[in-house]
């Protein structure tokens, strides 16, 4: 039979993580859909709202040629864009509180403006709406995800894998992000990686580079993950660790569905909701829905 994308199973580095934190929290996220708009449903943040909104004005520069990628501010173009996440729809619960983010926002632009380091060099665009790939054919499984930033370095004809970080947390020693970002450019573009590397904007003017994962092993821990999230979803096994009481990955999307929360929007499919201050653990990364 040959493979089928619509019946496969989809695999990302942030369905991985939530299903590693919370298989419940996986289910809710990433498989259930409201059963009155057929959406699926997300949590704004402020914290995601600062990254979804940086990164926005960071990923338009991919498609400007190199010698006119800083033509205009990135203030301005995040001024431009804010307005998809200004009041509610950034879950923000004050003027100050909005005003705090979106400073926060324009400093990390400055920064990249005043440093703007390999962004002003050549650069490689995945054409790939969504870049993914065939993790397994057999198995019926698919690796997609977007990387922020591809640096192209000429004297190799190589390329730089870039990860922009928006949130105050260092990535962990034993995260899979860069394994997988490294299975993706592999697979679906055709110049070998020699090069992986974290951006923490809010800190740092150069970059954090890392040890550029092998992508045998990568392919293995990935792999055995998905295999797993697979025989959950067949079982229908995908429950809570702490059983009913719930945790702090789901407790507040299973608020929603009884039908708390507000939703505030709607973006690609996904009805947008915001909880009460009280209701939400906020972790400072910047988690991209995939």
């Amino acid at each position: 039979m040959a493979p089928d994308k619509y019946s496969a199973v989809w695999l990302s580095h942030t369905s991985i993580n939530d299903y590693l934190q919370c298989p419940r929290a996986y289910f809710l996220k990433n498989i259930y859909k409201d059963p009155k708009t057929n959406h699926k449903i997300q949590i704004m943040t402020p914290a995601l709202a600062l990254g979804q909104a940086v990164h926005e004005v960071l990923d338009s520069l991919t498609v400007i040629p190199t010698e006119s990628r800083f033509n205009e501010s990135l203030i301005l173009k995040l001024d431009e864009g804010w307005q998809n996440f200004t009041g509610k729809l950034g879950a923000f619960s004050s003027i100050d509180e909005e005003h705090h983010y979106k400073e926060r926002a324009k400093a990390m632009l400055r920064r990249v403006m005043n440093h703007p380091g390999p962004l002003k060099n050549l650069a490689v665009k995945i054409q790939q709406e969504l870049p993914y790939y065939w993790l397994s054919e057999e198995e019926n499984i698919i690796l997609c995800g977007k990387v922020d930033w591809l640096e192209y370095l000429q004297d190799t004809d190589t390329v730089h894998i870039i990860d922009f970080k928006t949130g105050k947390k260092k990535e962990a020693a034993d995260s899979l992000q860069l394994p997988i970002y490294h299975l993706l450019v592999h697979h679906c573009q055709k110049r070998s990686v020699s090069k992986a590397s974290y951006w923490y904007l809010e800190t740092d003017n150069d970059l954090t580079e890392k040890t550029l994962p092998d992508l045998k092993e990568a392919h293995q821990k990935v792999s055995e993950i998905g295999r797993r999230i697979k025989l959950a979803r067949k079982l229908d096994k995908l429950e809570c660790p702490n059983g009913k009481e719930g945790c702090l990955y789901c407790h507040s999307f299973e608020k929603i569905l009884r039908g708390e929360g507000e939703m505030v929007g709607v973006n690609q499919q996904r009805d947008i909701y915001v909880m009460p201050k009280d209701e939400i653990v906020e972790e400072e990364q910047d988690s991209i829905i995939l």
